[in-house]
């Protein structure tokens, strides 16, 4: 395999560049229950990088430790050339890693707007008595942040849904707001957790497009978990494959699609 350690160039030309996150020998444990055992890999600035595995495999353990859900038993977590300390989420959301989740976590009773809206908190200045009052610098502000939300509208073309209260659109929709939350905070690293669970073949192409999408015009890393082999194949540059907690492939698609221990898994069989 290529040392990528300086950054790499795709199939397609895009030049990926150096580490924007490295895990280093992560363990977490649940008492007795070793959830990830000894994981290591980095994310490179500017890729789609993949987490895939078995049900059960740690794959969302693992993307919870990225985002400060939880904190690992051992090993380091390095984003931009520094370790990082024990942090709560939202200080891990403040450094530029914004997430969405497996099951959809939006205000059900508030508008498209108001949902994706919430993905600026972190960026507003004013206090709360000053929002709540909305005049001079909070209203300014307001203005400002609601202008960025619109254009994140535009571009995952909802703005027929704007106004819509999030609990009566249909599920794929959803999915698409919940992108544009995080897309809102404006992030470094974007972590995407099943992005294609529970949508039809449509709703998969369209999600698809906007991750591709969000990647060249943002030039967003991305990281996702994903269950659907196909997408994971045609939208990721790189793929790190867990198996029971442990990391038993690492590489591009085609790597990842030839390793034996990886098909071994997927398959449930064992080959001489």
């Amino acid at each position: 395999m290529n040392d990528m350690s300086q950054g790499y160039t795709t199939a397609d030309g895009r030049k990926i560049g150096g580490t924007l996150m490295e895990m280093k020998n992560i363990t977490l444990r649940f008492g007795g229950v070793v959830a990830i055992k000894d994981i290591s890999f980095d994310i490179r600035e500017g890729e789609i990088r993949a987490i895939i595995g078995p049900n059960g495999a740690g794959k969302s353990s693992m993307l919870n430790v990225i985002s400060g859900f939880y904190i690992p038993t051992e090993g380091e977590v390095w984003f931009r050339g520094e370790r990082r300390p024990q942090m709560k989420p939202y200080q891990v959301a403040q450094q530029g890693i914004a997430r969405t989740f497996q099951n959809i976590a939006l205000f059900k009773g508030m508008s498209t707007l108001d949902n994706i809206m919430t993905g600026r908190m972190t960026m507003m200045k004013t206090g709360m008595a000053a929002q709540a009052l909305w005049w001079g610098r909070a209203q300014r502000e307001e203005d400002e942040h609601r202008e960025k939300v619109e254009k994140i509208i535009d571009f995952l073309e909802i703005q027929h849904i704007r106004k819509t209260p999030v609990g009566r659109l249909p599920y794929g929709l959803q999915k698409r707001v919940e992108l544009g939350r995080a897309l809102a905070a404006e992030p470094k690293l974007l972590l995407l957790d099943e992005p294609m669970a529970g949508m039809n073949v449509e709703e998969k192409e369209d999600m698809s497009r906007f991750i591709l999408d969000v990647n060249d015009e943002f030039g967003t890393t991305i990281a996702l978990i994903e269950h659907d082999m196909g997408v994971v194949m045609d939208l990721s540059d790189r793929v790190v494959v867990m198996d029971y907690g442990k990391k038993i492939g690492d590489g591009t698609p085609d790597e990842v699609r030839n390793n034996q221990d990886v098909i071994d898994a997927y398959l449930g069989v064992s080959h001489d």
